[in-house]
């Protein structure tokens, strides 16, 4: 992986940082690597996640599911545990026959009941994912998930596959039907388990390559060093931190690839739910190239000075289908490819964004291979990491999100005194209400 910060240099962009700015900040990234090391060597909370490279066992991933040959795998998880599967089952290369992943992430009963229809239940493999096994959306859906393959004579325990904790609903339940398990590891918070099995277990699925996806990791891992000028990882971390507290409150995640459409969404969590903590923190924005710059380029390019665009391609790609038949009026095109003209389409929008003076950042791998997904994904954890230690926030908790699971709760009637109290919270809302009708 390749970061480019040129585009966020003062000299070029506003917001944009000096030269001398991030030399007076490597002396602060170095500080915090060195506590990211020891957290890291010592398998603290959340900073364990970035030894995963070296703890995940792919050997318990493929036990657990070379048994399974699905024409479907359905991933039924919220947040970090769906993200980080549907992100690796899109990016991976994968056999020609591989199965589709499905994520049923939500708890919007149209979109399940659309979902359940449309799936060859009988093939289908369903891993369900939750440390605790208590997270209410996720079992609330394998509930109704088992209920529909018992209903088409399927046996849901032929075609189970469980990650989870060491205690809990879920576990119990594979205990007692003797079910494939994976264990999500200590210490790793659900949105940096991406290179764990509450991952990997997806794409070992699909017949991804998850020693691969591990060693590029492990390669990222072992090049943090305490210089954001040798670290790509590093680069991009202080960086954004630097803009953010320059006013560039905004982080557009904008991959040059369909197959990274959901690392976007993957990344938002990581830097939302990781960073914004005590009135501080970059809003993720999602978009994709080429499309959105006919949706979101002209607020990029044009709109308020609050943004940081990160651009994110594989370097080498195949140059895919030929135009043909290219009409006179765009003879520009005759003789390019598709790959030719998403390339074009990408440095144009990179120098677009110069020439407003928008600061951007160009995120490069070798190529859209696993190592190389392996590099990407550990190189933002790692930033996100050091994000947090810049801006002295709590990295691995989300304690803003409990407040809306524990009203969640106590408007379905659970009885805890947090639960009531939230819910009466909830019955007390303010109403000013306009009515069309």
């Amino acid at each position: 992986m390749r970061v480019d910060i040129g585009n966020t240099l003062a000299a070029t962009a506003t917001p944009g940082v000096s030269r001398a700015t991030l030399d007076r900040l490597d002396d602060r990234v170095a500080a915090a690597h060195e506590r990211i090391r020891r957290g890291r060597d010592e398998r603290e909370h959340g900073y364990a996640a970035l030894a995963l490279p070296d703890d995940a066992d792919p050997a318990a991933v493929r036990a657990a599911t070379d048994g399974f040959d699905p024409a479907a795998v359905l991933v039924v998880g919220i947040g970090g545990s769906a993200l980080g599967a549907s992100t690796l089952a899109a990016a991976l290369p994968a056999p020609d026959d591989a199965p589709p992943v499905h994520a049923l992430d939500n708890v919007d009963p149209a979109h399940a009941e659309r979902l359940l229809d449309d799936l060859p239940l009988d093939e289908t493999v369903v891993n369900v994912v939750s440390r605790s096994g208590t997270t209410a959306e996720t079992l609330a859906n394998f509930l109704v998930v088992r209920d529909a393959m018992r209903s088409a004579g399927v046996d849901w325990t032929e075609r189970t596959l469980v990650t989870t904790g060491d205690a809990g609903p879920l576990r119990r339940l594979a205990d007692r039907h003797d079910l494939p398990t994976l264990r999500v590891p200590d210490g790793v918070p659900g949105r940096f388990s991406v290179l764990s099995p509450v991952g990997t277990a997806a794409a070992a699925l699909r017949g991804a390559d998850v020693e691969a996806l591990l060693a590029g990791a492990r390669s990222a891992a072992a090049g943090l060093s305490g210089s954001l000028f040798e670290t790509p990882g590093y680069a991009y971390g202080a960086v954004a931190h630097a803009l953010d507290r320059r006013g560039a409150t905004s982080n557009a995640m904008v991959p040059y690839a369909e197959a990274l459409e959901p690392f976007a969404e993957w990344f938002a969590q990581l830097w939302a739910e990781s960073l914004g903590k005590d009135g501080l923190g970059q809003t993720p924005l999602r978009a994709l190239g080429a499309t959105d710059q006919h949706s979101q380029l002209q607020l990029y390019r044009a709109g308020r000075r609050d943004k940081l665009v990160t651009l994110v391609r594989p370097a080498e790609r195949d140059a895919g289908l030929p135009v043909p038949d290219v009409p006179e009026d765009v003879r520009y095109l005759d003789g390019a490819s598709l790959g030719d003209l998403l390339d074009a389409e990408f440095r144009a929008t990179e120098a677009s964004l110069a020439a407003a003076g928008r600061p951007s950042v160009r995120v490069e791998l070798d190529r859209l291979d696993a190592r190389s997904v392996g590099e990407l994904l550990y190189g933002l954890e790692a930033a996100c990491v050091l994000v947090g230690e810049l801006a002295d926030v709590e990295t691995f908790t989300q304690p803003a999100v409990e407040w809306g699971k524990t009203a969640a709760r106590g408007l379905l009637g659970a009885d805890g005194e947090a639960e009531r109290e939230a819910a009466a919270a909830v019955a007390a809302k303010e109403r000013l209400v306009v009515d069309g009708d």
